[in-house]
């Protein structure tokens, strides 16, 4: 490799943007969307199953989205 070649590698990127934090009841990463167990996992895994994850990180974001009801649940849970 001539010093003008910058080394890459094959693999594909993390998705992770360093906010991590563990959505209570979803049980995913806030940030990346990814489950603990794939977190855990991604140094480990295949590019085919990193792209599968990938490909399904999208649909994840409506899991953090819904509503939990607010003030009146928490009320009624409380109270």
């Amino acid at each position: 490799m001539s010093k003008d070649q910058v080394w890459t590698r094959d693999e594909i990127e993390s998705p992770c943007v360093r906010v991590c934090v563990v959505h209570p009841e979803a049980r995913i990463c806030t940030g990346c969307l990814r489950s603990i167990d794939e977190i855990r996992d991604w140094s480990r895994m295949t590019p085919d199953q990193r792209r599968e994850i990938m490909a399904e990180l999208p649909d994840r974001g409506t899991m953090l989205r819904k509503r939990r009801g607010g003030r009146a649940a928490r009320l009624k849970r409380d109270g």
